[in-house]
């Protein structure tokens, strides 16, 4: 019996953490039956559907739990009242007679009381660890219970498929920043080299800069584990009010960057699990097209506090780390298209895309870690670093908060920002 209840534990646990992942992963994704880019629902309705469908089948998996832990503590109890009526048995043996066949005869007893005895500290053990796993997926139960009755409350009305999108339209966010747009949120962009206009959204700050922005992550309720198609088309959901999770599409990360007259500065601004913010700026930064495997290059860092993680790090394990873990010049690599320098696949083995070299010093597609810290045995299969890493800031083995890459030309990063210390050439790429 108690192999079934343990298997029975397993599927449990399996059930609530997939009832997790639905929570994290597709809390926005409910309006839109394909991971289409784009797409915005700014509500949470389909995870209320989705707990609601799911949690009678669980409800119904504890009630068969607890029935049969009280058939097992019911055959524990007569199990040890056996014990007892033996070792009663074994000391009036022991006492009516001191021949020595009763004497072996009890000495047998006895042997058998022990046994027993142990097999019941065995089960009883058991039950005790099957007691704790019912009273944690009790109390996740009503946490979810309590999480549906919130979401419940949030979907009182349907979700919208559309949002307010900005009027004014341009080659880039920069572009529609000189044309006078003073709010961040939605723009349709143009680049020259694209052939059609696309949605990104556009931070304005005071100083009248436009930044495009490529990557954002948030909060984890995106998963960065996609497919080259995914990552060149883009994945995620853009909203007006700079809350959701995204990347944006190799492809259209070429066309913005491609043949322009004045080079583009790629700003990573990185926030960690204190609150504490850095950034980090390269200079003549571009993709290259598809035919090239979407390769990154860019011309020197230029500024920033979180350090040069693009152009390699020396994290003490080999001699040339610096040299096989920099960015610069590294094509595109996903789990099912293999660009790297490694003998393996780095893509596989971090579980996302990016510039893979042997294999980073930087990595903002990495898995999402709440609270940062993570191990090896928390990386799963291959247990190597593949969180949100910075190792310029952080070391490999934390994962960061929240981080945005976004891109801006360089004439506007110059004019006003005032962030010039810390200029490093790379490789004698300088200007």
């Amino acid at each position: 019996m108690a192999p079934s209840i343990l298997q029975a534990c397993v599927g449990l646990l399996f059930l609530l953490a997939s009832a997790n992942a639905q929570v994290r992963g597709d809390n926005l994704a409910t309006c839109s039956q394909n991971d289409g880019f784009g797409r915005y629902c700014p509500t949470t309705c389909g995870v209320a559907d989705y707990l609601f469908r799911y949690l009678p089948e669980v409800s119904r998996e504890l009630l068969y739990m607890e029935r049969d832990l009280e058939v097992i503590a019911n055959v524990t109890m007569d199990t040890e009242e056996k014990v007892d009526y033996m070792k009663d048995s074994a000391t009036s043996a022991q006492k009516s007679s001191q021949s020595e066949s009763y004497i072996k005869k009890s000495a047998s007893m006895l042997d058998d009381v022990l046994r027993f005895e142990k097999t019941i500290f065995a089960q009883e053990q058991q039950i005790f660890e099957l007691q704790n796993i019912l009273a944690s997926n009790q109390r996740r139960m009503a946490e979810l219970e309590s999480m549906s009755a919130q979401l419940k409350q949030k979907c009182q009305e349907p979700c919208r498929d559309s949002v307010t999108i900005q009027p004014t339209t341009g080659a880039d966010c920069q572009d529609i920043a000189n044309k006078g747009a003073t709010t961040s949120g939605l723009y349709f962009v143009k680049p020259a080299a694209a052939p059609e206009p696309f949605l990104v959204y556009c931070e304005i700050d005071e100083y009248r800069r436009g930044f495009t922005v490529i990557q954002r992550r948030r909060d984890g309720s995106v998963d960065f584990n996609k497919n080259w198609n995914q990552y060149k088309n883009g994945f995620g959901y853009l909203s007006p009010d700079d809350t959701t999770e995204f990347w944006l599409g190799n492809e259209k990360i070429h066309w913005l960057t491609a043949g322009l007259p004045i080079p583009t500065v790629l700003r990573i601004d990185l926030e960690d699990w204190d609150g504490n913010k850095k950034y980090a700026d390269y200079t003549m930064f571009a993709l290259s097209p598809e035919a090239d495997m979407f390769r990154l290059t860019y011309g020197y860092y230029m500024a920033g506090d979180a350090g040069d993680a693009f152009s390699g790090f020396d994290f003490g394990d080999d001699p040339s780390d610096k040299f096989y873990t920099m960015h610069n010049g590294q094509q595109f690599s996903t789990p099912d298209k293999d660009n790297d320098k490694y003998d393996g696949n780095c893509a596989q083995q971090d579980g996302s895309g990016w510039w893979m070299n042997r294999c980073h010093a930087a990595h903002l597609n990495g898995k999402y870690y709440q609270g940062g810290r993570y191990t090896a045995k928390d990386a799963g299969e291959y247990g190597f670093d593949n969180g949100i890493v910075w190792a310029t800031w952080h070391d490999r083995w934390y994962s960061l908060k929240q981080t945005t890459m976004k891109l801006i030309p360089l004439t506007r990063i110059t004019a006003t920002a005032g962030q010039q210390g810390g200029v490093k050439e790379f490789g004698g790429l300088g200007m």
